[in-house]
């Protein structure tokens, strides 16, 4: 997870005036900061829900720098992530340290394998689910937990959040979360290391106008202060007088004071201040040119410390929470040979080339997550070894750096961690190389979690690009023996069209490694020329094309681009030949899922009505919703079927969410239809279609509503075969879960019995069928749910039969966690007498 300077964009500093997205903003930054102080961490998080529902998005970071969190920026809802089980189960998921992260969530110890306890809370309102808020502490061998009473205080926190983020929903103010908008990001508060009192001195009266914190520093308590120069006077040194006496009047002359170096009696002591000043521009007017303002600064014993560190010859370094430099004494700049102003401002690894190696940021990384110190040996050859130790706290880390003066251990590398003794100087080791076991693990990670082909992309841009330090990708799949760019990242619009669809052949580098089953690495624009004769080198310099080969067959290929001359290492194309081998099989695995993703949709699809009968007296709407997990597809169904003497209306339910599933559905439609347009009574159609299931062997199990409506008399004869009760909607409003007998499950048992009931309806009625996936909700009871559903249809209203259904499927469409699919079907009796 390298950190990179490219990222989501911000918006524009323009006006503070309040509006949706800043009342956002200063919610999430209040909740951030407050859950970082209740619970005693050194990072704290909140991940709102994307805009489609399926990923939590980093949208505020306290402590924690952005760059840290990588690959976690967007987290899968379903991911085995303690962030996203917080936000499915609304459970706190406390962890207190590395050994309990490892066993409950193998896959974040993995991704980041250091010393940390975290604890992970749903942001909700209600039944409205925002997102989740997470903190982050150092945590010992053994673990640290949170007190019950701080695991209180986080709760409470997010549910402010939470109730906060409810209130901007509802003014249409809250925004959506995506990975193209910058995550907010709030430093650590501290006490302020220099402290600033301002002044207007009137140099012909003496009166002086001071502010309470210039009080504080001259140690006058501001309620007693007279107004008068003269009281700060006696707090300052004899000695100093005269020179502020001077600059004053030089002050008149030359309209400024600059840095007026004063000492300021303190028990028994002195503390040196720093005076500045101007006279105010008004020539036409004597009085006020009498008049000096400014600032006193007390640095405290700030200056005195960089002072006495200037003179070490050892180096000493601050780094910001982000890695880069915010303070390098001489002495380093000595000892790494690098100007000051050439690291200030950078992170060390981007700057000085023997230290890009991943494992020296990775020592950077387990410091500021871990909280615990770390050092670590590196060597710019042939210079000696250098040992560098690094102090982390919560506003960053204070870095030292020496020369080695004792031997060696015989196997040291970049990176190698140090003890109190470190030892003789080897002969030059390897060249460096990248952090392998690191990278694997991290790229595995994100693979895990692709599900389809771009996701998969998406993964490999997002871990593999940043790792190797290229700023150019194209991956490509291999489709009935052609080429097809799936994924580009960095190259010009329209730039790789003309490979599209190219068919594979000698010549071309991404057919050439497919063809050979070997990669090609390429270090120099003349070598791409003699390799690649007759293609433009854009402005890359150096290339890596791989071939991603899985079960032997040849998946597509990978082609990393950098801008900068870039030498491939023995270990580094070992690497990446490994990879290709990983992103082949999950690129497989995933066209596989988006086949059969494809080949279900249009199975559903053309098994599900595409448009109801229109039928004198009745009025019918019908809806399906697919399950949010899984393939998105399941046996859910409905129809409506006119008959000899009046017309069959159903809901059907058919287990299992695969193709499986609604191929069975479709067997059951085309039974009951059959069954049904035969003339057949409703206990014998459901009959007949319970044989039929049972003929599958071994078939699923399905539950179903079948109502067969005589539109003459509004009598409607119903059977119910383990289904959930229908509702019905009398014309006055009334509302009823119509409690009628029901036979078993189709596909139970042989010589199974259906019982039929008659219901009357009058005119203006509305009957609605629906199936479970509607009124279940995970740790709620059934009835519960088939109630809330009732006191919709009640209350709910609409100008007709359509919106009505869309209007009940609301909160549904909505949910991000759909574990079943949904089949809703309304009919309205209205006989052409009551109209």
């Amino acid at each position: 997870m390298p950190s990179s300077d490219t990222g989501p964009s911000t918006p524009p500093l323009g006006t503070v005036r309040a509006d949706g997205a800043s009342a956002r903003d200063d919610a999430l930054i209040s909740a951030v900061v407050r859950a970082v102080e209740v619970t005693g961490a050194h990072a704290g998080s909140v991940f709102l829900m994307s805009r489609d529902r399926r990923s939590l998005v980093l949208s505020a970071v306290c402590g924690t720098p952005p760059s840290l969190l990588g690959g976690w920026r967007r987290i899968p809802v379903s991911s085995a992530i303690p962030v996203a089980a917080a936000y499915r189960s609304g459970r706190t998921v406390h962890l207190a340290g590395a050994d309990e992260t490892m066993r409950r969530f193998p896959q974040l110890a993995m991704a980041l394998p250091y010393s940390f306890g975290s604890a992970s809370v749903q942001v909700k309102a209600g039944k409205a689910v925002f997102g989740a808020m997470a903190v982050v502490w150092a945590a010992g061998p053994e673990g640290e937990a949170l007190s019950k009473a701080q695991r209180r205080r986080l709760r409470a926190t997010a549910d402010r959040l939470g109730a906060t983020l409810a209130e901007l929903s509802e003014r249409g103010a809250l925004g959506e979360s995506d990975t193209e908008t910058a995550p907010v990001t709030v430093p650590m508060r501290s006490a302020p290391a220099v402290r600033v009192g301002l002044f207007d001195w009137n140099l012909d009266t003496g009166a002086l106008v001071a502010d309470d914190e210039l009080c504080a520093i001259f140690g006058i308590d501001p309620g007693a202060f007279d107004g008068q120069a003269a009281t700060l006077a006696a707090k300052i040194d004899d000695a100093d007088l005269p020179g502020l006496r001077s600059a004053a009047r030089t002050a008149l002359e030359e309209g400024h004071v600059w840095a007026q170096a004063l000492r300021i009696r303190d028990d028994g002591g002195h503390r040196t201040v720093a005076l500045w000043g101007r006279i105010p521009e008004a020539p036409d007017d004597r009085q006020t040119r009498s008049h000096l303002v400014g600032a006193v600064l007390d640095t405290g014993t700030g200056m005195a410390a960089v002072e006495a560190i200037e003179r070490l010859t050892d180096g000493f370094f601050a780094l910001a929470p982000d890695g880069r430099v915010t303070y390098a004494n001489h002495g380093l700049e000595h000892l790494l040979r690098i100007r000051r102003d050439e690291l200030l401002g950078r992170r060390p690894w981007d700057v000085l080339p023997w230290l890009a190696d991943p494992a020296y940021e990775d020592r950077y990384r387990a410091a500021m997550i871990s909280q615990q110190p770390v050092s670590f040996l590196a060597r710019r050859p042939p210079d000696p070894w250098l040992v560098f130790s690094l102090h982390p706290g919560a506003h960053g880390m204070t870095g030292w750096a020496a020369r080695v003066a004792g031997p060696l251990p015989a196997d040291a590398g970049p990176g190698t961690p140090v003890g109190e003794e470190v030892a003789a100087l080897p002969s030059p080791p390897a060249a460096p190389r990248l952090g392998t076991l690191y990278r694997v693990l991290q790229l595995g990670s994100a693979l895990t979690e692709a599900v389809t082909a771009h996701e998969v992309c998406e993964a490999v841009a997002e871990q593999l690009l940043p790792a190797v330090g290229g700023q150019r990708m194209a991956l490509y799949v291999v489709t009935e023996g052609r080429l097809q760019l799936l994924l580009q990242r960095g190259y010009h619009h329209g730039l790789l069209d003309r490979f599209e669809g190219s068919p594979l052949r000698a010549g071309l580098p991404v057919s050439d490694v497919l063809l050979s089953g070997a990669p090609l690495f390429i270090e120099s624009r003349h070598e791409f020329a003699r390799t690649c004769p007759g293609f433009p080198a854009s402005e890359s310099r150096s290339w890596a094309f791989l071939p991603l080969i899985a079960s032997n067959r040849p998946v597509g290929a990978c082609v990393l681009a950098f801008d900068d001359a870039h030498r491939f290492l023995t270990d580094e194309r070992g690497l990446l030949t490994a990879l290709g081998g990983l992103i082949a099989h999950a690129l497989a695995r995933a066209r596989l899922y988006d086949a059969e993703f494809a080949v279900a949709h249009g199975l559903q699809d053309a098994l599900l009505p595409h448009r109801l009968p229109t039928l004198p007296d009745i009025r019918v709407a019908g809806r399906y919703l697919p399950g949010t997990r899984g393939m998105d597809i399941g046996g859910d169904w409905y129809d409506v079927i006119p008959t000899r003497d009046g017309v069959a209306l159903i809901v059907g339910d058919v287990e299992g969410h695969n193709v499986a599933a609604a191929a069975v559905m479709g067997q059951l439609r085309s039974a009951v239809r059959a069954f049904a347009t035969a003339g057949h009574r409703p206990g014998d159609v459901i009959s007949s279609t319970n044989q039929l299931l049972l003929d599958l062997d071994p078939g699923p199990l399905a539950s179903c509503c079948y109502v067969r409506l005589h539109p003459g008399s509004g009598i409607a004869r119903v059977v119910l075969a383990g289904h959930c009760p229908p509702l019905l909607r009398r014309p006055d409003g009334r509302t009823e879960v119509l409690d009628l007998p029901s036979g078993p499950l189709l596909g139970v048992a042989e010589e199974s019995t259906y019982p039929e009931t008659d219901v009357h309806f009058p005119p203006g009625s509305i009957l609605a069928l629906y199936t479970d996936g509607l009124v279940e909700r995970r740790g709620a009871d059934v009835g519960t749910g088939i109630d809330r559903m009732r006191a919709s249809l009640a209350h709910v209203r609409a100008d007709s039969l359509e919106e009505l259904a869309d209007k009940l499927l609301l909160g549904a469409r909505r949910s991000p966690h759909r574990m079943d699919d949904i089949a809703l079907l309304l009919s309205e009796y209205t006989p052409a007498r009551s109209r």
